[in-house]
């Protein structure tokens, strides 16, 4: 096992060879370095007469460690290949009359908002459409954050990071550039969030503005009044503000912050006039739990969104609502449909309505009949993760297990499913992957659980294999048939490992019911799945060597490695906890997203404390014993990394082997490609180590 510094080392020296091993030819096994290679398609965008395709491509710098946006056009009618049109540029997005293109770039060092025309020409045969840049149609001093075009092609939608009290864009710029200059360096916090995810409280919201989309002009601001975040931090993007179809009114999601940010789930759906002539109004007031995504019927007269029903969590099911602007009445379309839907699209008659969800270990494209909530599937092995609805035909990023993202099309009816782009053919053509295969066994209570096993690259009938079992984190989340660049399992097959993984209780895909039982039983029920899981594969596989295991997991994942560490470490001969929660209790008093914690313990630690030391890991250090990687981010304000280097003291004072890999520069994931080489490197080292026959 080589040193960290070793390891460090031998990751910064592989930048030459991670660009040319995945374009010479040779057959070899899946790796980091074919991972952190592969072209990421997404962002989809469909033409409106459904003829073009327009989407991103982020390809890597290795050399720069980072990652590199570019636009593509794509004819949907023709044989052609792909046409790069933008060199730096991200969320494109079509003029409402297919005749030009809108994105973001940077110009002098601020993200602004391009625009250029679109001219397929060339008499038919192909696109003719050059690479360059558009125009700024933006000019503000400040990052857009995200946009939207209006109906009608004429104005935007634009979001900008502002102090509240300023009268304009100017007067930010201006206050930022002050605090620059001043020598001094506290801030007095008077509230939360004093931090959020990775990044630290400066006063600023993200507000909603509208502005000239054909040339820079004076933005409007139209979320006057809102103490919150349009869209909302830190994932929040344009489906969360949306125009109705006459342009003349706008709608958007947002919490009011106040002083309970950090534990209130309580967004809600407002509407303004779209010249900014009235305050926001909100049409949501009596649900105090989650409502987003708004979304306008094309006839105008019914506002689609999605919804909570319980205040304070982040994991109920988003039902489908349907609040007619007239009346003011609203139902709910999906009472029967039990998953948790997505952002939505609609058809063009306003009588169809489609998302995305979890189900079942695939993340399906759904089509939900307004009238009756009937949901049915129309892209249903992989995931989708991102669509465009067009009137005879939809656009659709999906990938799987063995295969990153590209494009797809498909009618709405479900038929006909097309790949349209094949960005990594050459890699994939020249990589070995294991077979993945699903199975399912019964869990706690007798309960139908899944999961799935991945085979090794080099599998052959009647050998045994090391196993890497997997432990996912949110815990409200899953293990699915997609691609991943973080957790992905060929990572693991590809050095010889054969991969188990379990959808414990908790998991979503599942039913609601099946994802809320693991609110205030974090270490009873997943667990017993896990164990039985674990028997089931052994059972069902025999070339799982059962000697010859380690265990790894992240967030949720990684309380859980925490937790066996001290009540189920039997199986173990080495275990990799990446960014977990190792005390329960300092961990509420340490993250930044409060309800959370309290919907997952039924409550605060001062009221209820014996709920968080139910199930403490840091209660049961004493009975650690299994060799331990512990791996944290020096930016994860989700769970801080005292909670890393406080397991990583309790297993150096216990003399168990251990290590700490620490990055400086991380948040709750890592994300920098040579951070990633280095993860991928010394957990491998580690895997091998304690497997090694």
């Amino acid at each position: 096992m080589k040193p960290l510094f070793a390891a460090l080392a031998l990751a910064l020296a592989t930048g030459p060879a991670l660009a040319a091993g995945a374009e010479d030819g040779a057959k070899h096994a899946f790796s980091i370095r074919d991972l952190v290679m592969m072209d990421r398609v997404g962002d989809p965008q469909l033409s409106p007469d459904g003829r073009y395709a327009l989407f991103s491509v982020r390809s890597t710098d290795y050399a720069a460690n980072k990652g590199s946006t570019a636009l593509y056009v794509l004819d949907l009618n023709g044989s052609a290949s792909p046409v790069k049109v933008v060199e730096k540029g991200s969320s494109p997005r079509w003029a409402p009359d297919g005749r030009s293109i809108y994105y973001t770039a940077a110009k002098d060092g601020v993200t602004q908002v391009f625009h250029r025309a679109f001219e397929a020409g060339n008499g038919g045969k192909g696109l003719a459409l050059a690479l360059g840049e558009g125009e700024a149609v933006t000019d503000a001093p400040l990052d857009v954050n995200a946009f939207k075009l209006s109906p009608d092609g004429a104005r935007l939608l634009l979001s900008y990071d502002v102090f509240t009290d300023c009268a304009d864009l100017a007067c930010t710029k201006e206050r930022l550039d002050g605090r620059e200059k001043d020598k001094s360096t506290g801030t007095v916090y008077d509230k939360l969030f004093v931090r959020h995810w990775d990044t630290w409280a400066d006063g600023r919201r993200s507000q909603l503005y509208i502005a000239d989309a054909r040339a820079p002009s004076a933005p409007v601001l139209l979320s006057r009044g809102i103490d919150g975040d349009v869209p909302s931090k830190p994932f929040g993007g344009d489906d969360e503000f949306t125009f109705s179809p006459d342009g003349k009114t706008v709608y958007f999601d947002v919490r009011i912050a106040g002083k309970t940010e950090p534990w209130s789930t309580n967004f809600d759906i407002y509407s303004v006039p779209a010249d900014g002539s009235a305050a926001p109004a909100n049409l949501t007031a009596q649900n105090l739990a989650w409502d987003a995504n708004p979304l306008v019927s094309p006839d105008g007269k019914t506002l689609f969104y999605t919804a909570m029903k319980e205040p304070g969590s982040e994991a109920d099911r988003f039902g489908i609502m349907a609040l007619d602007l007239a009346s003011g009445t609203r139902r709910e379309i999906d009472p029967s449909w039990d998953r948790s839907a997505g952002a939505l699209q609609v058809s063009s008659d306003g009588k169809t309505l489609y998302t995305t969800t979890d189900d079942n270990g695939q993340h399906p494209l759904f089509a939900i009949d307004v009238a009756s909530g009937k949901a049915t599937p129309l892209v249903s092995d992989g995931a989708v993760t991102a669509f465009a609805v067009g009137a005879s035909k939809i656009l659709l990023a999906r990938d799987d297990l063995k295969h990153p993202a590209d494009l797809y099309t498909v009618d709405p009816r479900g038929k006909g499913l097309r790949q349209v782009t094949h960005f990594n053919a050459t890699r994939l053509k020249n990589v070995l992957m294991g077979d993945p295969e699903f199975f399912t066994f019964k869990g706690w209570n007798n309960e139908p659980v899944q999961g799935y096993v991945v085979k090794p690259v080099g599998f052959k009938k009647g050998q045994t294999y090391p196993v890497a079992f997997i432990i996912h984190g949110g815990p409200q989340g899953a293990m699915t048939n997609s691609w991943s660049y973080r957790w992905n399992p060929q990572t693991y097959a590809g050095q010889g490992f054969a991969v188990v993984t379990v959808n414990f209780h908790g998991s979503t895909g599942y039913g609601q019911a099946f994802t809320e039982s693991i609110s205030g039983d974090w270490g009873g029920k997943p667990l017993e799945d896990l164990k039985l899981g674990w028997s089931a594969a052994l059972s069902k596989y025999r070339f799982l060597d059962g000697n010859r295991a380690c265990a790894l997991g992240a967030s949720y994942g990684g309380y859980m490695v925490y937790w066996m560490a001290g009540v189920w470490n039997q199986p173990w001969k080495c275990l990799v906890d990446h960014d977990g929660v190792f005390d329960a209790r300092a961990m509420y008093y340490d993250t930044d997203e409060l309800w959370f914690e309290e919907k997952e313990n039924g409550g605060t630690p001062f009221d209820h404390p014996d709920n968080y030391e139910r199930f403490n890991p840091i209660d049961h250090v004493k009975d650690w014993r299994v060799p331990m990687l512990v791996i944290h981010g020096g930016h994860d304000f989700r769970i801080p990394d005292t909670q890393g280097l406080g397991a990583f003291t309790a297993l150096q004072r216990r003399g168990i082997p251990s290590k700490l890999l620490h990055f400086p520069d991380e948040n709750h994931w890592v994300l920098k490609p040579q951070n990633s080489v280095q993860w991928h490197e010394t957990v491998n080292a580690w895997l091998k180590e304690w497997t090694a026959k």
